[in-house]
């Protein structure tokens, strides 16, 4: 196993068997524009804090996988140039040429899994892209979630991708979908989608024990809680739809492709929605952190 770093939060709270929430920090380096993305992954770390449990935003700095930041070291990140995006694929490469990545939440799932971490909070997973029948762009967010025993919270998929075929594909591969509090599936900005949730969970208590039922069971992966959107926050589907059907067909008029299709769509859907995305993006994941620890608690209990 290769040697992981500690921040001094993440393993005092590790000592202590404390609950701790894993953090991705593609969201700083890809997701947001300085200065936004530090605010934003200080106020969910504080959220985070604030809810009872720990935060441990996950990297890859200099060639060594760090399970939690110090303050300087995600100033560092928010300004950097040139950082990799990680997924399964690289992780690895990454650590062996003494590369700096953010990591996805595939790579962030590997590296909360190999410290003993179980719950996760990010935005919105990776799914299926529109088109993917001609481009086979499935991401491995995916095939993620069926193999690694991490319960994932976030505001559903990405809306810029297929939701119906990337909620098919994790029925497919077993994955349980589950919707807090609510009958419908999220769709990321907004807060529901025409989907109607395979599974619905109104508890942290009760999303902490399916998540260790499934590990009795000798059952792999972990489990996706689909947390809508704050509704004070949102923006309704219906403005979004035209939105984001304008950004996607200017990616493949500039023939963006693979990792940079996703940070291109963000950063028009931003631009066309006069900077009402990111705002939602802030509440959605903070929202997502909040419920994430209370998950967290109720494991360690």
């Amino acid at each position: 196993m290769i040697p992981i770093t500690y921040s001094a939060e993440v393993a005092k709270a590790r000592d202590s068997g404390a609950a701790i929430v894993a953090l991705e920090s593609t969201i700083i380096t890809h997701g947001m524009p300085f200065p936004h993305n530090v605010e934003t992954a200080r106020l969910v770390e504080s959220d985070v804090r604030e809810s009872g449990a720990t935060p441990a935003t996950v990297a890859v700095l200099h060639g060594v996988l760090h399970v939690g930041l110090e303050a300087d070291e995600l100033d560092a990140l928010g300004q950097a140039q040139n950082v990799a995006k990680l997924s399964r694929a690289d992780i690895a490469a990454c650590i062996a040429t003494a590369g700096t990545g953010a990591t996805t939440v595939a790579a962030t799932m590997i590296a909360a899994h190999l410290a003993g971490i179980h719950v996760f909070a990010t935005g919105g997973i990776g799914g299926v892209h529109r088109g993917a029948e001609n481009t086979f762009d499935i991401s491995a967010d995916l095939h993620e979630l069926a193999q690694t025993p991490v319960t994932v919270v976030a505001a559903g998929a990405k809306a810029i991708l297929d939701l119906s075929k990337t909620f098919e594909v994790l029925e497919t591969l077993g994955v349980p979908v589950i919707a807090y509090g609510q009958d419908m599936l999220p769709a990321f900005w907004s807060a529901v989608s025409d989907m109607r949730a395979p599974l619905r969970m109104d508890s942290a208590a009760d999303i902490a024990r399916a998540q260790q039922t499934r590990t009795a069971m000798g059952l792999k992966g972990g489990q996706l809680i689909a947390n809508p959107i704050p509704r004070d926050a949102e923006i309704p589907a219906g403005i979004l739809a035209p939105i984001i059907a304008q950004a996607l067909a200017e990616a493949e008029t500039r023939n963006i492709n693979a990792k940079a299709v996703t940070p291109f769509l963000l950063g028009r859907i931003f631009e066309l929605t006069e900077g009402r995305s990111l705002q939602a993006n802030i509440a959605l994941v903070r929202n997502n952190a909040r419920l994430a620890a209370q998950i967290a608690i109720a494991m360690v209990k």
